[in-house]
């Protein structure tokens, strides 16, 4: 007897598929809205775009509770340990999405006290590029995670370069003060 001669009421499948497609069909965001870019973020999770049918329609405000960091705006150098931080404080698997052009290359801001890229602090899955990117673009940028996290794709890139949460944080350069000498 086959599995064809069987009645089609059971499913089968790999364990590795199952924790896939729970992973990509209930990840939880964690919001960390910077500038002008956070306001298109808010509006993704409104009513008229529903993120609660991708099973994320709630925000975490803890990043224990987190999985998925979407850094929307521009990060300033103050703001950089802060955001290792949170990122650090994240539940296992994690991922990163950078929404907006400021986040993802700095923007038009090119001077000393924005950071040139969350990449720099974090390891970075989807760019959703924009200014500000749309919530389509947000959605697109989800759907894109989504897609890489059912094939297992972000899991090799993750294993091949060492892990991509391996990065430091250099400490900040201490400041001297010039003065007369005494």
């Amino acid at each position: 007897m086959g599995l064809e001669d069987l009645n089609h009421n059971f499913l089968t499948g790999s364990l590795e598929s199952l924790v896939k497609w729970s992973r990509y069909n209930s990840s939880w965001p964690a919001s960390f809205g910077l500038a002008c870019c956070a306001i298109e973020m808010m509006a993704t999770g409104a009513a008229s775009f529903d993120l609660a049918r991708f099973g994320m329609e709630v925000f975490r405000g803890s990043p224990r509770q987190a999985d998925i960091m979407i850094v929307a705006g521009r990060v300033s150098q103050k703001m950089a340990p802060v955001l290792r931080q949170v990122y650090d404080q994240m539940v296992e698997p994690k991922w990163v999405i950078s929404m907006g052009v400021c986040a993802s290359s700095g923007g038009m801001f090119n001077n000393y006290a924005i950071v040139q890229g969350v990449d720099q602090i974090v390891p970075v899955d989807v760019y959703a590029p924009g200014c500000p990117p749309g919530p389509e673009t947000l959605i697109h940028a989800i759907l894109t995670l989504h897609e890489k996290i059912r094939t297992g794709e972000i899991a090799k890139r993750r294993t091949d370069n060492g892990g991509g949460a391996a990065l430091q944080l250099d400490a900040p350069p201490r400041t001297i003060s010039i003065g007369t000498p005494r």
